[in-house]
């Protein structure tokens, strides 16, 4: 007998997604106003260098984020309209949700929110911790869940960037510590806290097929491709985001062909496992971050790139079910083996660069490291918590028997398998 989806998160999500547009209309109408500079053009020329030099990458970043990754999480054959659905709408959410924290904390003056595209950018930077994290709970968890999660993450993201950034300062300017790391441990916690020490089978609907396979690795092409975008936007323009575009495709080229050679070594028959290709080929763009605008020969971006793409593989391959059987930790997009090792990989090779340096640089090394662990340790503790009030009844996480389950959408049967 067919178990009916829940109804009450069906009246849940529109009244609480209703509320908190209608806060920040109000919020907005009383605070919010363009930079100066954008709204009495007083310095054309300077507005016009700004937004020719950032809106490219900006453009560049949302196709990332809006299609990209969207359709790298469709692996999951019967939840394809759903996971596309909760990627728009967190990334929505949550980049509205950090503009409002982040203008009254960095750009309130005298009574109002000053807002530009820079503003708005790193709003985005904040949403992609929270799509990235709920790839560990993806098909298992409401659409009121998804909320709370990025409810509570983009101000402890926040709170974590001042953190490492500002006063620790860490050079990070792809995001590897700030981003990778930190959204990969939140959302690992917030799993734990959720599901606890229950050790949960596979379920049937999880098992991808050729057609969603195909898909998402449409999404991984997306990402590969513009992915340097995403890593030098924040760098200064010339020679450091030279070599960051350069390092990045340098270090994603070489993720890429080794991803190739260690599927088919660990495979039966050499053959490839579509999720080694989906997320080794990007591990380069995660681990390279650290390090992109670093002055390093073109040998060192090729080899982390490589080691980078070995350890996602063998991430997914040995360490992934270990979890499982050890720790029944759940970790369904495995966002462990694609932001977590390679992350690490990354901050740890960005202080072997500093170390390297003619000058006396251990003072910095020690600053990578510090960084690295206040993003472990706060974003696990921050996900636990999380994860706990997730548990909540009235958030109403759906049944195992309709996890992975487009229950959203009253003609998805007829979109399965595409």
């Amino acid at each position: 007998m067919a178990v009916p989806p829940p109804t009450h998160p069906r009246r849940l999500l529109p009244l609480s997604l209703g509320l908190f547009q209608g806060a920040l209309l109000l919020f907005f109408a009383l605070f919010v106003t363009y930079d100066e500079p954008l709204a009495q053009a007083e310095d054309a020329k300077v507005v016009a260098n700004q937004l020719y030099g950032i809106f490219p990458f900006f453009q560049d970043i949302q196709v990332m984020l809006v299609v990209g990754l969207g359709l790298l999480l469709t692996f999951l054959p019967r939840y394809g309209l759903s996971v596309l659905t909760h990627n728009f709408l967190l990334l929505n959410f949550s980049t509205q949700w950090a503009l409002a924290l982040q203008g009254l904390i960095h750009h309130f003056h005298h009574g109002q929110v000053h807002l530009d595209l820079r503003n708005l950018l790193t709003a985005e930077f904040a949403a992609v911790t929270v799509l990235i994290s709920v790839g560990a709970v993806l098909g298992r968890t409401s659409p009121c869940q998804l909320l709370l999660v990025a409810t509570c993450e983009v101000p402890v993201y926040l709170a974590s960037e001042w953190a490492i950034v500002t006063h620790l300062g860490v050079l990070d300017v792809g995001g590897t510590i700030t981003i990778h790391v930190f959204s990969c441990y939140f959302g690992l916690g917030v799993s734990k806290g959720l599901f606890g020490a229950t050790q949960r089978p596979v379920h049937p609907k999880e098992t991808p097929t050729p057609r969603s396979d195909l898909l998402s690795l449409v999404g991984t092409l997306i990402l590969w491709v513009f992915w340097p975008s995403f890593v030098a936007v924040l760098c200064q323009p010339g020679d450091a985001q030279h070599r960051a575009i350069l390092n990045t495709l340098l270090a994603m080229s070489a993720s890429t062909v080794t991803t190739v050679v260690a599927s088919s070594l660990l495979e039966r028959d050499g053959k490839l496992s579509p999720s080694h290709l989906q997320n080794g080929s990007l591990a380069g763009g995660v681990a390279i971050g650290a390090v992109a605008d670093m002055a390093m020969p073109p040998v060192a971006a090729l080899a982390l790139g490589s080691l980078s793409a070995v350890i996602c593989v063998l991430g997914f391959r040995f360490l992934t079910p270990l979890l499982v059987r050890k720790l029944a930790l759940q970790d369904q997009c495995g966002i462990h083996n694609l932001h977590g090792l390679p992350g690490i990989l990354g901050a740890v090779a960005s202080a072997v660069a500093i170390l390297v340096a003619s000058e006396d640089t251990s003072g910095q090394a020690l600053c990578q490291a510090a960084g690295l662990a206040v993003a472990i340790g706060g974003s696990l503790l921050a996900g636990l918590l999380a994860g706990a009030a997730l548990r909540l009844p009235c958030l109403a996480r759906p049944p195992e028997q309709l996890s992975f389950d487009d229950l959203f959408w009253p003609q998805a049967r007829d979109f399965r398998g595409i």
